[in-house]
């Protein structure tokens, strides 16, 4: 009876058992990814019996944003296919780029990464025909295989940066993987520029994570993939509007860390000179949040040794924020004398040329409030040692805005500046320096010969005062030593021999 119950139960075909099993086997045949995105193993998936359309698999996308999408055999040319079909040959032939090669030998190169760049090749051209317009499914695989190809952690540096402080002098080092690094970079510049590109598709993806390990491939020493960066960062601070303020906090994090911590970073000249552009668009009047990026950040970036490597775009940036707020010069100028070098004279020069550029900058008002140490620090300029230096800071007076500002603050400035030529005049080495010492003094001379008399005859007078100070203390101490040396022999013979607390002890 029993038996004849089960009889009539409906039994699993061996058909259906065979399409699981099928189905099982095919999923075994994907490979994880260095960032763990899973990647459909190419030579194992596609086979000559293979119709042209099959079902991706749910281990190859996500089912939540995959679902429904068919992927087109890779080998397929975007000619070949119907213009529906094109989204998803797109996909599978970004599916089929995340397989990483190793470029480290040169002599590997094999046929699946000459296959992986023809692919890349085909995929640059689709996006620049700008014919389709990229769903959900292709943003996400596009983000997926960016991650997988350009995403890397880059070894430790052997190279130290403090010992010398001369980082620019150091050769830059290439990849031996950039012919691949160079086809991703451009297939995301063109993606993240395309004009029918969802701007609120695509942020779920291009999100903070990834913007986050975008910035960290800043610390590539290869200064080609910096250059990439440096663009596609730009056209997504463009792009991604809501991503704008996370972007300013990320790289004012990266300066933080490199003054304050490290003062090692290959990017901060990438970095600074998308600032630059990114400054110029400040609306006015200026944030206060920008305003503290530039007091925080921008400024304390004048201390490190290597400022060689990028202070020619970070006076740009600095200029433009003086240019749009005149009394945010009162600031930086004093930021600049903070951490004015001592015995650095090439950094020394540089922040002479950047002062130059600020003062141009600022106005009447805003000049008097900083002028004494100013020209406090140019007088030193004036008389330094190192003829470069000295040369470059008697050529501020060729500038015509410093030199009206001087002119109208003469009889503050006189005093300051006349000293130092004055001894330069005596005891300079370099003739050039002495020949732009008299072209100053003629220059004052013109502008006002009776003040200029006037400081004279004061500084000739303090001469005076300082010359019979100092006979006076070496009268002082003359006497002191006649008196000491009188006294010596009957101090001499008044002191009784010292005895011994305790006797000797035996040893």
């Amino acid at each position: 009876m029993l038996k004849q119950i089960l009889s009539k139960l409906p039994r699993k075909s061996q058909k259906s058992d065979s399409l699981d099993s099928a189905g099982l086997d095919s999923g075994n045949h994907t490979s994880n990814s260095s960032n763990g995105v899973q990647c459909t193993n190419i030579g194992n998936s596609i086979t000559s019996r293979l119709s042209v359309v099959k079902r991706v698999s749910s281990a190859v996308f996500p089912a939540s944003i995959m679902a429904g999408v068919e992927a087109v055999e890779p080998n397929l040319s975007f000619k070949d296919v119907s213009n529906p079909q094109k989204q998803n040959l797109f996909i599978s032939k970004l599916n089929l780029c995340c397989e990483v090669s190793d470029f480290s030998d040169p002599e590997k190169a094999s046929s699946e990464q000459d296959l992986k760049r023809q692919t890349l090749i085909e995929l640059v051209d689709f996006v620049s025909s700008g014919s389709a317009k990229f769903n959900e499914p292709a943003v996400a695989a596009m983000c997926k295989m960016c991650a997988v190809n350009l995403f890397r952690v880059f070894p430790p540096k052997y190279r130290s940066n403090t010992s010398s402080g001369e980082a620019e002098d150091d050769e830059p080092m290439f990849d031996p993987a950039w012919s691949n690094l160079q086809l991703v970079y451009d297939l995301l510049l063109r993606f993240i520029s395309y004009s029918s590109l969802d701007a609120k598709v695509a942020k779920k993806h291009v999100d903070h994570s990834f913007i986050l390990k975008l910035l960290d491939l800043f610390e590539s020493e290869d200064p080609r993939e910096r250059d990439c960066l440096k663009t596609i960062l730009h056209r997504i601070y463009g792009k991604f509007m809501v991503h704008r303020p996370f972007v300013r906090k990320a790289v004012s994090n990266i300066i933080y860390r490199f003054v304050f911590e490290t003062e090692r970073h290959n990017g901060i000249a990438e970095l600074l000179e998308i600032f630059g552009s990114i400054i110029s668009g400040f609306a006015i009047p200026l944030k206060e949040e920008h305003k503290m990026f530039l007091c925080r950040a921008l400024i304390p970036l004048h201390k490190p040794k290597s400022i060689g490597v990028y202070h020619q775009q970070l006076t740009y940036c600095v200029v433009q924020f003086v240019d749009k707020d005149q009394k945010l010069a009162n600031n930086v100028i004093k930021g600049l004398l903070k951490y004015w070098p001592i015995t650095n004279s090439q950094k020394e020069l540089m922040f002479i040329s950047e002062l130059e550029e600020i003062l141009e900058m600022t106005n009447m008002v805003e000049f008097q409030k900083i002028m004494v140490p100013v020209f406090r620090r140019i007088a030193c300029c004036l008389n330094s040692s190192h003829y470069q230096v000295a040369e470059r800071a008697h050529l501020l007076w060729n500038n015509e805005h410093i030199l009206n500002l001087i002119t109208h603050n003469r009889h503050v400035i006189f005093p300051l500046i006349l000293p130092s030529l004055e001894r330069n005049s005596q005891n300079h080495w370099n003739q050039a320096v002495l020949n732009l010492t008299q072209n100053i003094r003629k220059m004052f001379c013109e502008m006002d010969e009776e003040l200029l008399l006037a400081c004279q005859h004061k500084l000739e007078e303090e001469n005076s005062q300082l010359i019979e100070a100092a006979e006076k203390r070496k009268l002082a101490w003359e006497r002191l030593e006649t008196t000491a040396t009188a006294f010596k022999p009957a101090a001499t013979n008044n002191v009784p021999p010292v005895k011994p607390a305790t006797p000797p002890v035996a040893c």
